[in-house]
């Protein structure tokens, strides 16, 4: 594994892990009572980015740590639990029967 996958990987953790955060503990302006004006009800009436990035970053490291940690020690690889290798797709095998007939009849 590269160092360029290690960082793409823990990026994508760590994106998923806040877009699955962001409306955990949210209340609306709507909610709240308080509507600013020029902004819809369902706007957030107090955010705190700076606390949820905090938290999604201590939740998302372990999560990175567990993938990584699977990626590289784990004695079996993709070829192992890929069930489907031995199909052959359709256009294959019908290319195939059009030869052995076109042979048959030469």
């Amino acid at each position: 594994m590269t160092i360029t996958a290690v960082i793409v990987l823990l990026a994508v953790i760590w994106f998923m892990t806040l877009y699955i955060s962001l409306p955990i503990g949210m209340k609306s302006q709507g909610d709240v009572g308080e509507v600013a004006p020029g902004t819809p009800a369902s706007a957030p009436s107090d955010f705190h980015l700076r606390r949820k990035l905090k938290w999604v970053t201590i939740i998302a490291t372990p999560i990175w740590l567990v993938v990584c940690t699977v990626i590289w020690f784990v004695p079996w690889s993709m070829g192992d639990v890929d069930f489907f290798s031995g199909i052959e797709p359709g256009w294959k095998a019908q290319r195939e029967a059009a030869a052995a007939e076109a042979a048959q009849t030469e």
